[in-house]
C-alpha cells in the first residue's frame, strides 16, 4: 500500500510526538523523584549530627551494643522512613537494628559520605545496606572517642517501609494525573498537527491534480500567473509559479511550432505553384521545339528558345532564393561585420537596376544628408537586402512611377527607407508579411521569398524591418543599421543566441 505525502508526514509527526511525549513524561517523573530526594535530604541533612551529639553510642571500650539497638529501635519506631546504621572508619557496618538476614551489604562506600560532609550539592546518593546495588539519600555524621575518629552514624532517609508504601500505589493518583495531562496535550497536538499538514499540503495536492491533468499531446491552455503576495513565497508557491510559467511557455512554443508548421506548409505549396508555372511553360516550349523543329522558322525557333530560357532563369532564381533562405534560417550564414558607406552601396544598387528601371519607365531616386556616417554590418548581406527591396519595388511600380531610397542618421543608427508608388500592401495581408508568401492582385510578390530573406538577414544583424504607412506612397519599408562596431557585434551575438536552432 502506497502512502501519500500527507500520510507519511502525519505518521512521522505522530511518531515524533509520541517519542517527545514519552521523553517528557520520563523527564517529569525523573525530575519529580530527584526533587523529592533533594527535599528529603535537605530537611534531614543534620539528623545524624543531632543523634550523634545527643546520644553516647561508643565509649573507650568501643561500641555499646545495648545503647545502639535501643536507640535505633526507638528512632525507626518514631520515624519508619529512616534506617540507622553505625559504621567504623572503613565503612563497615558494626551496628544496626535490622531484622536478622535483612542486611545485604557489610560495608558502605565512604565517598558519598565525605561529599555530604563537605556540603556538596544535593541530592547525594549513598549505598543502601539492605540492597545489593540500591542507592538512597542519607544523613551522616562522624563519631569521635577521646577526640579520635571512631566511625560514622549513617541514616538512610527512605527506608524499606517507604519503598513498600510507594509500591502499593500511594503516589499513583498524582502520577496518573500527570500522565493523563501529557496524553491530552499529545492528542491535541496530534489533531492540530494533522490539521496543519492538511492545510499546508493542500496547495501541493492542487498542483498535483493540475500536473496530472496536463496533456502533453495537446496545446496547453494558458493559465493566469499567480499573484505574489510576499517577496519571499513558500516553496510550494514557488513550485506552482514555476509550473504555471512552464505550462504557459510550453503553450507558447506549441502555438509557435504550429504556426511555423502552417507557414512551412504554405511556403512549400506556394513554391510548388511558383515552380510548376515556369516548369510547365519551359516544358511546353521545349516540347514544341522538339515536335515542330522542322516546320518552325528561325524567328519562331529563336522566340521559343528565348521564352524557354526566360522560364529556366525564373526556375533557377527561385531555386537559388530557396537555397539562400534555407542557409539563412539554419545558421549556415553568419554576418561578417565591416565598415562601409551606404551611399556607395546605394549607387551600386541603382547602377544594377538602371537599365531595368529605364525599360519600365520607373525613376530611381536617392536622398541622403552630406557626411552620412558609415555603418557596421555585413556588406554582402545588406546588398542582398537592398537588391531584394528595390527589385520587389520595380516589379510592382507602374510606368511613370518612382522608387525612392532615403538614408537618414538617427542617433547611433542610420535609417534606410525604401518606398515606391505602387499599389501597396492590403491590411489583411500584413500579418506575417515577412514570414510567409502573399499575393497582390493574384500575383505573388517576389515569389514569396524575397521579403522573408530580407527579414532573416536583418534578424541575423539583430535588427527588424518595418512596413510603414506613408500618405501618397505605396509599399514603404524601413530598417536601421548601427554606426558603432561594438554595438553591431553585441546585436549579432544576441541574435545568434536567440535564433540558433535547438536553443
Amino acid at each position: 500500500m502506497k502512502l501519500t505525502l500527507t500520510q507519511r508526514l502525519s505518521i512521522v509527526f505522530a511518531v515524533l510526538l509520541l517519542v517527545c511525549c514519552g521523553t517528557s513524561a520520563w523527564l517529569q517523573v525523573r525530575s519529580s523523584q530527584m526533587h523529592e530526594l533533594e527535599v528529603v535530604q535537605g530537611l534531614s541533612r543534620d539528623l545524624a549530627q543531632h543523634i550523634a551529639h545527643d546520644t553516647v553510642l561508643m565509649d573507650s571500650n568501643g561500641l555499646m551494643p545495648g545503647a545502639v539497638r535501643e536507640l535505633f529501635s526507638q528512632l525507626m519506631l518514631v520515624n519508619p522512613s529512616v534506617e540507622v546504621y553505625l559504621l567504623d572508619t572503613e565503612g563497615r557496618i558494626v551496628g544496626n537494628a535490622a531484622p536478622e538476614g535483612r542486611i545485604r551489604r557489610q560495608q558502605v562506600d565512604l565517598a558519598p559520605i565525605r561529599q555530604l560532609l563537605n556540603d556538596q550539592p544535593l541530592p547525594i546518593l549513598g549505598d543502601d545496606p539492605r540492597s545489593i546495588d540500591g542507592r538512597k539519600v542519607f544523613s551522616a555524621a562522624p563519631l569521635r572517642v577521646n577526640g579520635k575518629p571512631a566511625g560514622y552514624l549513617y541514616v538512610v532517609l527512605l527506608s524499606e517501609e517507604h519503598d513498600r508504601f510507594a509500591e502499593r500505589g500511594a503516589t499513583s493518583a498524582a502520577l496518573n494525573t500527570a500522565l493523563l495531562s501529557i496524553g491530552l496535550v499529545a492528542l491535541l497536538c496530534l489533531i492540530a498537527g494533522l490539521t496543519a499538514f492538511n492545510l499546508i499540503t493542500r496547495p501541493l495536492r492542487r498542483l498535483t491534480e493540475t500536473v496530472s491533468r496536463f496533456d502533453i499531446d495537446g496545446a496547453p491552455q494558458p493559465v493566469p500567473a499567480p499573484v505574489e503576495k510576499s517577496a519571499d513565497p513558500d516553496e510550494i508557491a514557488v513550485l506552482d509559479a514555476a509550473f504555471r510559467q512552464m505550462q504557459n511557455r510550453l503553450g507558447e512554443q506549441w502555438r509557435s511550432l504550429t504556426r511555423q508548421d502552417q507557414e512551412r506548409r504554405e511556403l512549400v505549396a506556394n513554391i510548388s505553384h511558383d515552380l510548376r508555372t515556369p516548369l510547365a511553360s519551359l516544358h511546353g516550349y521545349l516540347e514544341t521545339l522538339s515536335l515542330k523543329d522542322a516546320t518552325l522558322s528561325p524567328e519562331e525557333r529563336r522566340r521559343y528558345l528565348g521564352i524557354a530560357l526566360d522560364q529556366s532563369r525564373k526556375v533557377g532564381g527561385l531555386a537559388q532564393s530557396l537555397l539562400e533562405l534555407v542557409r539563412l534560417e539554419h545558421g549556415f550564414v553568419q554576418p561578417v561585420l565591416e565598415r562601409f558607406s551606404l551611399i556607395d552601396l546605394v549607387q551600386d544598387i541603382f547602377q544594377k537596376f538602371e537599365l531595368t528601371a529605364e525599360a519600365r519607365q520607373v525613376e530611381l531616386k536617392a536622398h541622403f544628408v552630406p557626411n552620412l556616417p558609415t555603418v557596421c554590418a555585413d556588406l554582402g548581406l545588406i546588398e542582398r537586402v537592398l537588391t531584394n527591396l528595390v527589385d520587389n519595388a520595380l516589379r510592382h511600380t507602374p510606368q511613370g512611377g518612382e522608387i525612392e531610397l532615403d538614408l537618414k542618421p538617427h542617433g547611433s543608427l542610420v535609417d534606410v527607407t525604401v518606398s515606391d508608388t505602387g499599389p501597396g500592401i492590403a491590411a489583411e495581408l500584413r500579418e506575417g508579411l515577412f514570414l510567409r508568401p502573399f499575393n497582390i492582385g493574384g500575383a505573388r510578390r517576389d515569389g514569396g521569398l524575397g521579403l522573408r530573406i530580407v527579414h532573416r538577414i536583418l534578424q541575423l544583424h539583430g535588427r527588424e524591418i518595418q512596413l510603414l504607412d506613408i500618405s501618397g506612397r505605396g509599399a514603404t519599408f524601413r530598417f536601421s543599421l548601427p554606426t558603432d562596431q561594438q554595438t553591431a557585434e553585441q546585436w549579432v551575438v544576441r541574435s545568434m543566441n536567440l535564433n540558433t536552432p535547438g536553443k
